[in-house]
């Protein structure tokens, strides 16, 4: 087990060099002063410092190291040549103040961008801003909410299935807006009478990602858009699926009025551990005016941040959102140019490919053609007495980070699987043979399960006190 930083303490050992001079702290505040004398930093050498950090990253799961099915998440490679090109000098060292004109090619860039965007969604107008896929759902219903502001209508109801992401009605509840709920039908998929029942005058916008978290695309959608358009209502997609259909069709053919993508996911930046994100939201024609501003402009000769907006909801982000994302976005769709129509074929068939292996040995509550990921059910499994998380738990020893588990909530001990288009068969092959061994395990010798991981730094542990109950000081004499 690794040794904490302050176990490795050698006493008198200095990492740094600082000069001999006292120095007078009278300028600080001494509110942000510790001047308790138990206080105590690791005395140890530069070269040991790095040693520890190296030795502790080696311990961390990445997509380097195995497979990462996390379902709804698309944790797909990400071309190195990304990362060589979004910290070019002229890209990373420039100051977002720099003027526009001595920014040309940054503003080029986006502009190229969103043009890109604009053509694999269909829609007519797009911002940057927004630094991630949630960020970029408040965006929209802020759209929604200024522009039924804007044409003099009060609704309050923003509809969402029960299948959505949790961040939809989060999001939507932010601006002010009525959530209702409707369930999915025995398909998976959008129930239209649900539907029906509670639209109104009152509808602003149903939220739908297509498709949804169950990995089904909704076969009803222009039936849904038109049902919502006739009372008036906007119709938003949620992209975070949207690795599964591009080149396929896209939201504008669907009939959604706002969509947000995430670059991060469907375009190639590296989000594991919760960053960096890009959250871009494009827009039909009659919503442009309400992007948040600035907007990257071209008038033929130059690029430029354009802020007289008619209906703006103002600015999202500081500066101009993730830039270095928009850099590995970019330079992704020029690597893949038309073919990425095939990285949506390549990942719908993978995902048909296991979720075929697999439906013998998990229960598969929607047995039908899936897309870029499917959702088991560990039912069969709970009835001998090993639940969805100790199959997780399990998985990790043969070197896989688990998939998304417990969610959606609509499937009982569900695991939600996606493959994505960038991992091999032999890989898949894998991943299907450990979870055919762990079905098997469970029914020769569940207790046995229950033990892993044992392979990890870190075994079992009481997850709901770690998460509400964090131990983050080190006090000399308590590890």
């Amino acid at each position: 087990m690794t040794k904490l930083i302050f176990e490795k303490t050698k006493e008198n050992t200095n990492g740094i060099n600082l000069i001999e001079e006292t120095i007078n702290f009278s300028f600080i505040d001494k509110k942000f002063l510790n001047e308790d004398s138990s206080s105590v930093l690791p005395e140890i050498s530069e070269l040991e410092v790095m040693r520890h950090y190296k030795e502790l990253s080696d311990k961390n799961f990445c997509i380097e190291k195995g497979f990462y099915p996390l379902g709804s998440c698309t944790m797909k490679y990400n071309p190195k040549v990304n990362e060589v090109l979004s910290v070019l000098e002229d890209f990373c060292e420039l100051h977002p103040h720099q003027d526009d004109e001595d920014s040309q090619g940054s503003l080029k860039l986006m502009y190229n961008l969103q043009e890109a965007l604009k053509v694999v969604t269909g829609m007519d107008a797009i911002t940057l801003q927004p630094a991630a896929g949630a960020h970029g759902e408040l965006c929209g219903m802020m759209i929604v909410k200024k522009y039924f502001e804007t044409i003099g209508e009060n609704r309050k109801n923003v509809i969402i299935p029960d299948s959505a992401h949790g961040t939809n009605p989060a999001s939507a509840a932010m601006c002010g807006f009525n959530i209702l709920e409707i369930k999915s039908n025995e398909k998976g998929l959008v129930d239209l009478d649900a539907l029906k029942s509670v639209l109104d005058n009152n509808t602003a916008a149903i939220m739908l990602t297509n498709p949804n978290t169950l990995g089904l695309f909704e076969e009803d959608i222009l039936e849904i858009s038109k049902l919502v358009h006739e009372t008036g209502g906007l119709l938003y997609y949620d992209g975070a699926n949207m690795n599964a259909i591009m080149g396929h069709t896209n939201p504008a053919l669907m009939g959604f009025d706002i969509v947000h993508m995430n670059l991060h996911k469907t375009f190639s930046t590296p989000h594991g551990g919760g960053g960096p994100g890009a959250g871009p939201v494009a827009v039909v024609s009659k919503l442009k005016d309400y992007l948040p501003v600035p907007v990257i402009d071209f008038d033929g000769k130059k690029y430029s941040r354009k802020y007289d907006v008619k209906h703006t909801i103002g600015k999202m982000k500081a500066f101009y959102g993730n830039f270095s994302v928009l850099v590995r976005a970019y330079a992704y769709i020029l690597l893949m140019g038309k073919e990425l129509k095939d990285v949506s074929s390549y990942a719908v068939l993978n995902a048909n490919y296991m979720m075929n292996k697999l439906k013998e040995h998990y229960l598969l509550p929607y047995d039908r053609k899936c897309m870029h990921e499917f959702v088991l059910s560990g039912d069969w499994q709970k009835e001998q007495g090993v639940n969805t998380l100790a199959i997780a738990k399990r998985l990790m020893d043969g070197n896989f980070h688990p998939p998304t588990i417990y969610f959606p909530l609509i499937v009982h001990e569900a695991i939600m699987i996606e493959p994505t288009e960038s991992e091999t068969k032999e890989r898949l092959d894998e991943f299907i043979e450990t979870m055919i061994q762990i079905a098997k395990e469970v029914k020769e010798n569940p207790e046995e399960v229950l033990k892993h991981p044992l392979n990890t730094p870190v075994r079992k542990v009481d997850e709901t006190l770690a998460a509400r109950k964090p131990d983050l000081a080190y006090k000399k004499g308590k590890v």
